[in-house]
């Protein structure tokens, strides 16, 4: 049997002379090796993206995460910090993507930077530098360190009890991740719920309760060596599951 459709949607990068759509193959492979799906990337076209052929193609929609920042322009604020990367081609793509995927029930999970783009997209906003508010620790990896250490274990996440999160980790009260980014949910948008925080109170994970679909958003990196981790492979497994029941129901 064909597997399920997931879209993964670009980044935009600059090579030399050439402009690039690119996807870190870690997520690429998370959906494969994670989620059993067919990973479909969706090159950053904005406005010119055909919605109707894409979306019909799609039983799933997963967000990575960047090196870029969500510009936090499309939550009212200037750029706190010129020397960070921005994407405007993928903000561009991925907020219209979110809309449309969450009406249509289509399962959705957002990653590091996805998980900042669907609390901007519904109206929510974001810490532009998390280590600079105040009680908050430092969620930035070491930047000169090996990738092992990079995305190895950093701090726990307190889990929401009954939450979707605590059912897909069999009710797990905390669990440990990694930690690679300087930005961070501030204000929760309108119908999403916290399922899991840092010590320090910063938003680690949240749903939809409301969503038609599937809709799980986490803050760490999931997809690393997916297949070496067990609360990895539960959070993928359950989207893979959501996926193939939208296709089921869809046909």
């Amino acid at each position: 049997m064909s597997r399920p459709v997931v879209l993964v949607p670009a980044c935009t990068k600059q090579g030399g002379s050439h402009a690039y759509h690119t996807v870190q193959m870690k997520y690429v492979d998370a959906v494969v090796e994670g989620a059993g799906c067919a990973p479909l990337i969706l090159p950053a076209l904005g406005e010119r993206t055909d919605w109707e052929t894409v979306l019909h193609a799609a039983a799933g929609v997963m967000l990575t995460g960047s090196s870029s920042n969500v510009h936090p322009g499309h939550f009212g604020q200037a750029v706190h910090n010129p020397a960070l990367p921005l994407d405007a081609a993928r903000d561009a793509t991925t907020f219209p993507l979110i809309r449309a995927a969450i009406k249509r029930g289509i399962p959705l999970l957002a990653i590091c930077r996805g998980t900042q783009e669907v609390n901007v997209a519904l109206g929510g906003s974001l810490h532009q530098a998390v280590q600079e508010v105040a009680g908050h620790m430092d969620h930035r990896e070491a930047a000169d360190a090996p990738l092992d250490v990079q995305y190895g274990p950093a701090h726990r996440v307190n889990i929401v009890a009954g939450g979707r999160l605590a059912h897909i980790l069999d009710g797990a009260a905390e669990i440990t991740v990694n930690s690679l980014h300087g930005q961070g949910v501030d204000r929760l948008a309108a119908g999403l719920q916290v399922e899991a925080r840092a010590d320090d109170g910063l938003i680690e994970a949240y749903s939809m309760p409301q969503a038609p679909g599937f809709m799980l958003a986490v803050q760490w990196h999931p997809e690393w060596r997916v297949t070496e981790n067990p609360d990895a492979m539960k959070l993928f497994k359950a989207f893979g599951a959501a996926c193939r029941e939208y296709r089921m129901n869809k046909r």
